[in-house]
């Protein structure tokens, strides 16, 4: 868009070629560099400093001074703009709310830019001085050509109704020819333009002519002399009609613009590449914004967006609130304070997560970002997104394999211990008032190994795991700690109600004989009972007493249920032996 204090009409077609190049350069500059506006404020000295100012993107209420440092903060990145003499003439600026950092390549870029600026400015000055002494010498022609003589711009007049056009010596130069060497017939005006751009140019043309556009202008392909194309902005108006408000005369301008094509399609070849990079990773690949009220949209989202929450770019171009339906109740409370935490602190957001998702069920999640702070308070994310679904369940059958027994799938030793030392240090600290521990063994079980075998003693162990597991309540740890050997911590229970425990455990392992085929095969158990001391400082050591316990049973007979004889807990006066 262009705005101008100016209304002088001279030079008006050098001003609108002027403007349609710097439009041009501020498309470029905000693709490039994916900011919200870029400005473009040029000072025309010779109308008294008025100043104009062309810009793309979103609207620019705050002007940018050359003259002075009172520049808007929204400005990211500028660069001044002057002639040939270093005289100050305007300012290149990149808009944004978002801080940003730049490197030497896009420093490099912005100043190429800002010499492309200068050179259409200078032109359009140049040019508009020419248009002036043009009209005070009255001589259009003649004058027009060596006013934009060296500008890189050519001029065409054009007889609308007998179909001459009419070229500076520019405008042949411009494409490779003498003077000379063209007609000034329009069919071979219409002959040269490239043979699909053709009908929108006639289309162009025709709708000025009809009063339909206040001005013409397009872009389009030339064939040169050499048999190449060159693309070119031309520009132009009817100067005249008749009573009937037909067109009687145009006069128009054109300029090479293929180097800015040329610019535009490696600009846009680059970001084509790194939008199929994004969409090519597996996992969602984002930028999310944050305004000061706390209201999420994604500004970008690739392609893996779909996989990831199985919706669509466009679906949080506005709103994100969509993602939090899709997070799984357990984590949710747990996202939302990471996002909150992330934006106040501007430290990286780092998140596993679970979703529900439509098609694909219950997934993990992992997220990771980095914020910045934008100047209006907003915060802003560059993150990723992956699905952690099968590493979770890896950890997870590493973390049974490293803590259950493969066989009865009960706890083993060591989860046993780890458990055991958690409920010793509730103890310790009052958290429990008191906790037991059984240590069971299989009676005879290597002669049942030896008379059966290995498979038959592996289902005689599955079988009894299956009793013990039974048989405890809610919050009982119970493992094989190895062997045929067994254990169980009774959190919060007495020695009384471990041994009552054990009684039921003995009469159920009695009640329910493990069957081979048509054979009954009987099992005992051998078991001793501790119970844990405030004075205890680690959880083996309850173990062992109760191993002390279980040797007692095995000694005596077998079968049997001994508690430890402790002098100093003066309720167990004996080691008590049930058979």
């Amino acid at each position: 868009m262009t705005t101008s204090v100016s209304d002088d009409p001279s030079g008006i077609l050098l001003t609108e070629q002027r403007d349609s190049a710097l439009q041009t350069l501020c498309r470029l500059a905000r693709t490039h560099f994916q900011v919200a506006s870029v400005a473009i404020a040029v000072q025309d000295q010779d109308r008294h400093g008025e100043t104009c100012l062309v810009f793309d993107g979103a609207p620019v209420f705050q002007l940018p001074d050359a003259s002075t440092d009172n520049a808007p903060t929204c400005i990211v990145a500028s660069c001044d703009l002057t002639d040939a003499s270093g005289r100050a003439v305007g300012m290149l600026a990149l808009i944004d709310p978002a801080p940003r950092t730049f490197d030497t390549t896009h420093t490099t870029f912005l100043r190429d830019l800002a010499k492309l600026a200068e050179h259409a400015i200078a032109t359009a000055e140049q040019g508009e001085r020419l248009h002036r002494r043009i009209g005070r010498m009255k001589e259009d022609g003649e004058l027009t050509s060596l006013a934009l003589s060296g500008s890189g711009t050519g001029v065409w007049d054009r007889n609308v109704m007998t179909g001459e056009i009419h070229y500076s010596p520019d405008w042949h130069a411009l494409i490779g020819y003498e003077p000379h060497e063209l007609s000034n017939r329009i069919e071979d005006a219409v002959e040269r333009l490239h043979a699909d751009d053709r009908d929108y140019v006639k289309a162009a043309m025709q709708a000025h002519f009809d009063g339909n556009t206040p001005s013409y202008a397009v872009e389009h392909r030339i064939r040169c002399k050499d048999g190449s194309y060159k693309w070119i902005c031309s520009r132009g108006k009817v100067v005249s009609r008749d009573g009937s408000g037909r067109a009687l005369r145009m006069v128009g301008t054109t300029t090479d613009i293929t180097a800015l094509r040329e610019l535009a399609q490696r600009l846009q070849h680059s970001i084509d590449l790194v939008t199929n990079l994004t969409h090519q990773v597996p996992g969602l690949v984002f930028q999310m914004h944050q305004s000061p009220d706390g209201q999420c949209r994604f500004s970008y989202a690739s392609d893996g967006i779909r996989e990831i929450y199985e919706l669509a770019p466009e679906d949080l171009q506005r709103d994100a609130h969509a993602i939090d339906a899709l997070i799984d109740p357990r984590d949710l409370a747990a996202y939302r304070a990471s996002q909150r935490a992330s934006a106040a602190s501007l430290t990286p957001w780092r998140l596993e997560y679970r979703v529900n998702l439509p098609r694909q069920g219950l997934r993990w999640r992992e997220g990771e970002a980095r914020p910045q702070r934008g100047a209006d308070g907003s915060t802003v994310w560059h993150g990723f997104i992956t699905d952690a679904t099968e590493r979770k369940r890896i950890e997870a059958e590493l973390q049974s394999l490293a803590t259950t027994d493969h066989l009865t799938q009960l706890s083993n030793r060591r989860e046993f211990v780890s458990q055991s030392q958690a409920v010793l240090d509730a103890f310790r600290q009052r958290v429990l008032s008191c906790a037991s521990t059984l240590l069971l063994d299989l009676d005879h079980f290597k002669v049942l190994n030896d008379r059966w075998g290995h498979s038959l003693g592996d289902r005689a162990l599955a079988h009894f795991a299956a009793l013990l597991r039974a048989a405890v309540e809610q919050g009982a740890i119970v493992a094989r700690i190895g062997g045929e050997e067994f254990a169980v911590l009774l959190p919060g229970a007495d020695i009384e109600s471990a041994r009552a425990l054990a009684g039921r455990l003995q009469a159920r392992l009695h009640a329910t004989p493990l069957l081979h085929g048509d054979e009954r095969i009987a099992m005992t158990v051998s078991i001793g009972i501790d119970s844990m001391l405030i004075t205890d400082i680690e959880a083996a050591q309850t173990l062992s007493r109760a191993d002390i316990a279980l040797y007692g049973a095995k000694k005596r007979g077998r079968n049997r249920i001994e508690v430890y004889r402790n002098a100093a807990r003066p309720d167990i006066d004996v080691i008590a032996g049930v058979s």
